[in-house]
């Protein structure tokens, strides 16, 4: 990664990130939206957020979803049922980036780290923006202003 990088995402989040981690949407600035983290902290310790949404414009956006009650609404919206799907192929792809090799603990859960509903929507819109097939991303996308 180059060093511009680390240091826009180290001034996006205010701090040092922990572990390793990528970026993986830019916007038509070429600035980061979203990075994709290794699943290991750099002490060894699972990270279960895969995609973690670092634009602070849209993160205020989503944080005003959360705050109406969106998560019970889009929850209500698009069922438990598909939510969970999500959760699996979210965990799926996140287990692509552990060595066979690897014997310790794992990061669990799907988006968020959860294993039922929606703990985040910002997650879930990371996610979304960086490829995943989640209808709670979509959702945000549609709705955010």
């Amino acid at each position: 990664m180059h060093p511009i990088d680390h240091e826009e995402i180290e001034n996006l989040l205010g701090r040092k990130p922990q572990g390793c981690y990528e970026v993986v949407v830019r916007n038509s600035n070429g600035e980061a939206r979203v990075i994709r983290n290794d699943p290991f902290l750099d002490d060894g310790t699972p990270m279960p957020t895969l995609y973690w949404l670092v634009d602070p414009a849209e993160r205020r956006l989503v944080s005003r979803l959360e705050s109406r009650g969106a998560i019970r609404e889009v929850e209500a919206l698009i069922g438990l049922g598909r939510i969970a799907k999500t959760h699996t192929q979210y965990s799926h792809e996140r287990d692509r980036y552990i060595t066979e090799h690897h014997s310790g603990p794992k990061p669990s859960g799907g988006v968020g780290g959860t294993r039922k509903g929606i703990k985040c929507l910002h997650a879930h819109y990371a996610y979304y923006l960086a490829g995943g097939d989640d209808p709670v991303g979509a959702w945000v996308a549609a709705n955010i202003q």
